[in-house]
């Protein structure tokens, strides 16, 4: 029987309990080293669920993706270079406001993804009610509620990717919509952004980020990117985590 391969990105905010989210889903079996060139922490797992093989990759925690610091750099050239085929957004639901400005940052940058909101134990002890299905709607993915640490939700979480990868779940992200001064630049340069570029990567998102003076992101188009292959690995431990 064949075994399909995918990679999966869990992109989030410092303390939305991520990296419990990752043990999870991992389990025992994990790698951990430092990104090519950088000193920021890389670490990678892996699930099996169905057949199917996963690489969870565990991003570095940002409150943005604006390459403000290396942890920012590294996790929004995983994004664009790296296309993993599920980013998976995780936000903490006791401050759902706050995290929605980095899913919404993702969701320019790519369609394959699926919102977790985590700690839905805590948002019950404090009387927050989210409409996870208003939520989806609105932003035109996934939206998944889980408690990380007390495993709640996790079989649903999984399914879910495993129905992205396999083409049964269709996105339609929101287009987030700026003044008008800035929608007509952006339709100014997105032509000559294609000529460069071609459809590789999202005309839009790299538009706005000419705009917004980003020279790190052109560096990186300039000049080939370390694979994540060549990631020193420290520690491995046990076997691939089956759900």
């Amino acid at each position: 029987m064949t075994t399909n391969e995918y990679t999966v990105a869990l992109a989030g905010n410092p303390n939305t309990g991520k990296s419990t989210l990752f043990n999870v889903l991992t389990g025992l079996r994990q790698h951990t080293g430092n990104w090519p060139g950088k000193t920021v922490v890389y670490a990678e797992g892996f699930l099996t669920h169905n057949n199917n093989h996963y690489k969870i990759v565990d991003l570095p925690g940002t409150y943005s993706l604006y390459s403000n610091s290396a942890d920012e750099e590294v996790a929004r050239n995983f994004i664009i270079f790296e296309k993993p085929d599920v980013t998976i957004v995780v936000l903490d639901a006791t401050a759902l406001e706050r995290n929605l400005n980095l899913a919404l940052q993702v969701l320019e940058m790519t369609s394959n993804v699926i919102v977790c909101i985590n700690l839905m134990d805590e948002a019950k002890k404090k009387g927050i009610r989210i409409d996870t299905e208003k939520l989806a709607a609105k932003l035109g993915v996934p939206v998944v509620p889980i408690s990380a640490r007390n495993k709640e939700g996790i079989d649903v979480l999984v399914k879910t990717i495993e129905a992205m990868v396999c083409g049964n779940i269709q996105t339609k992200p929101i287009a987030v919509r700026y003044s008008p001064e800035i929608e007509q630049c952006i339709e100014k340069l997105i032509p000559r952004v294609k000529e460069v570029i071609g459809d590789a990567y999202p005309a839009r998102w790299v538009a706005l980020r000419l705009l917004d003076g980003d020279i790190s992101l052109f560096r990186s188009f300039l000049q080939p990117l370390p694979s994540t292959k060549e990631v020193r690995i420290n520690a491995c431990h046990g076997s691939a985590k089956s759900i």
